[in-house]
């Protein structure tokens, strides 16, 4: 179920260059499936910017009733929400998608977390659900510098993590897929750049890969046909898949990047 709430913003703080954390307290916390769903934010009371914001689900509490948002201020959009206080009100659509698929590996089993920038939010709930259930989770994220770089004592909290930088100014010099060829692992969930993604199905065909594709939207539930990709599976490359409403987590295997 898809519900539009005025929601209540509980803190609102930036924790690193332009990225800001947002927890909110909604009802529909409560109707949240898996972690990777994300949510669509109206950013302004007017007409500009027209669209809602798509805003990947960073972590909830249902016996709270709060959910938190990790996102990058770049646009108009974001610069206009990262402008609102503590007890502001913000009119969110949610939850909106399909998540990351817990169910898929096994207690015991080690599943390697994959996050590029701002696609490194939606992971954090996955650790949790999965070290809760006695998965062995290992962390690999990516940042072009030290000043960009969030959340790694709170996913050291579940597992092993290895932070890497484009500049070398924090962790390991380089990508996370120089990193990851050295890491044991039965599975991969991952959320970043397309070109993070495309490396990570090619290389890792014969593990279990499981994508959440970032991808600007127009209505957020399936109905415009704005974001959409082919899918892995049709010879006529004529079928697609709807990144809001069937993703945005998919399986490698699933989608053509």
């Amino acid at each position: 179920m898809i519900t539009k709430e005025m929601c209540q913003i509980v803190s609102h703080k930036e924790i690193a260059a332009d990225i800001f954390e947002l927890t909110v307290k909604a009802n529909f916390v409560g109707q949240i499936k898996a972690p990777g769903q994300f949510v669509h934010i109206r950013v302004s009371n007017g007409w500009d910017p027209l669209l809602r914001r798509p805003i990947s689900i960073s972590s909830f509490d249902k016996k709270k009733n709060q959910f938190t948002m990790i996102y990058r201020k770049e646009g108009k959009g974001t610069q206009l929400l990262s402008q609102l206080d503590t007890g502001e009100v913000v009119d969110i659509l949610g939850p909106l998608g399909n998540g990351f698929p817990v169910g898929e590996v096994d207690k015991g089993q080690i599943a390697l977390l994959v996050g590029g920038g701002i696609g490194v939010p939606p992971l954090y709930e996955l650790s949790k659900q999965l070290t809760e259930k006695g998965v062995i989770v290992k962390h690999v994220f990516g940042f072009q510098s030290e000043s960009d770089v969030f959340y790694e004592k709170e996913f050291s909290n579940y597992g092993e993590t290895i932070v890497t930088t484009v500049d070398g100014s924090y962790g390991v010099k380089g990508l996370v897929t120089d990193v990851i060829k050295s890491l044991s692992f039965d599975c991969i969930f991952t959320c970043g750049p397309t070109p993070m993604l495309r490396a990570i199905k090619q290389e890792y065909s014969n593990k279990k890969v499981f994508l959440s594709i970032e991808e600007r939207m127009g209505c957020g539930i399936g109905a415009c046909f704005a974001c959409v990709c082919k899918t892995g599976n049709d010879p006529s490359g004529n079928s697609y898949k709807k990144i809001c409403s069937d993703g945005p987590v998919f399986r490698a295997e699933e989608v053509l990047i």
